[in-house]
C-alpha cells in the first residue's frame, strides 16, 4: 500500500510497485529485502534465477556505513526514539547527518535522509540478529529484554551473546554507549572489550541524570559529567 514513505521515495524519483511480481526486478542490479520477506517471494525467486544478488537490508546499510562516521542504536525499547533524537540533534547542530530510522523523524517529516556530512545515524535491528552486519564507529544500547526469542532459540543467554558480538564489531578505537539503568546491559558491558561510557539515572553512570522534571512535553534535568561538571538541560 502507498504511504508517506512511498510518497517521499516517488518524489525522489523512485519507481514504486504495489504488490510483489517477478517482472518488478527487471533491470535491477541488486535486490534488497527486509527480514519480513520470505524466501519464496516471487521477486526473490526471479532475482536468484537471473543471478541478481539478493541481500538483507542490514547488509546494504553496512555498505553505506563503511564510508561514514556511523552511529548504530540498538536495544529492545527506545531505539527508534533515540535514533530520531540523535538525528535531530546533529541536524540542529548544522552537521546534516544521513539517518536511517525505523520510524518517522517528525522534525524531518521522513524516516531517512541522505546528508552531506560524514555522519550517519541508524537504528540497528536485533529482531533477526542482522545488526551483526553493521560495523559502526559508535554503538548505543538502550536496554536488553527477552524479545524475538524465536531468533535466539528461546535462549536469553544466546541473545546476550549476540549483543556482545554486535558491540565487538566496533573498531578498537570505537565507543559503546550503554544505559546504566538496565541490569542486563551493565552485565554484558565488561565483555565488550571496547571503551564503554554509561548514562542514566543510576548513581554509577558516567553521565548521570539528576533533578528530572517533566513539564508538558518538555523535560528539565541536570547532567553530571565524569569530571563533576553540571550541565542544565531544558
Amino acid at each position: 500500500c502507498r504511504s508517506i514513505v512511498t510518497k517521499h521515495l516517488a518524489d525522489a524519483g523512485a519507481k514504486i510497485f504495489i504488490g510483489h511480481q517477478a517482472e518488478n526486478i527487471a533491470g535491477a542490479s541488486v535486490v534488497v529485502v527486509s527480514s519480513a520477506i520470505e524466501e519464496n517471494n516471487p521477486e526473490i525467486t526471479a532475482a536468484k534465477s537471473a543471478r541478481i544478488p539478493v541481500i538483507q537490508r542490514a547488509q546494504m546499510l553496512a555498505e553505506i556505513m563503511r564510508f561514514r562516521h556511523s552511529i548504530a542504536v540498538a536495544g529492545t525499547h527506545g531505539k527508534t526514539t533515540t535514533t530520531a533524537m540523535l538525528s535531530m540533534i546533529y541536524t540542529e547542530a548544522g552537521l546534516d547527518p544521513t539517518f536511517v530510522n525505523g520510524g518517522l523523524v517528525k522534525s524531518a517529516g521522513k524516516n531517512a535522509h541522505l546528508g552531506a556530512s560524514r555522519y550517519l545515524i541508524a537504528e540497528a535491528d536485533e529482531s533477526d540478529a542482522s545488526f551483526l552486519h553493521l560495523q559502526p564507529m559508535l554503538s548505543v544500547v538502550t536496554n536488553i529484554e527477552p524479545d524475538h526469542m524465536d531468533t535466539y532459540g528461546g535462549d536469553f543467554e544466546q541473545m546476550k551473546t549476540i549483543y556482545v558480538k554486535f558491540l565487538r564489531n566496533l573498531p578498537f578505537y570505537g565507543l559503546a554507549v550503554m544505559c546504566a539503568d538496565d541490569d542486563v546491559v551493565m552485565e554484558i558491558a565488561p565483555q565488550v572489550g571496547r571503551q564503554v561510557i554509561s548514562y542514566g539515572f543510576n548513581a554509577n553512570a558516567d553521565y548521570r541524570i539528576e533533578n528530572y522534571q517533566q513539564t508538558g512535553f518538555q523535560g528539565h534535568y541536570t547532567v553530571i559529567c565524569p569530571n563533576n561538571e553540571r550541565l542544565d538541560v531544558v
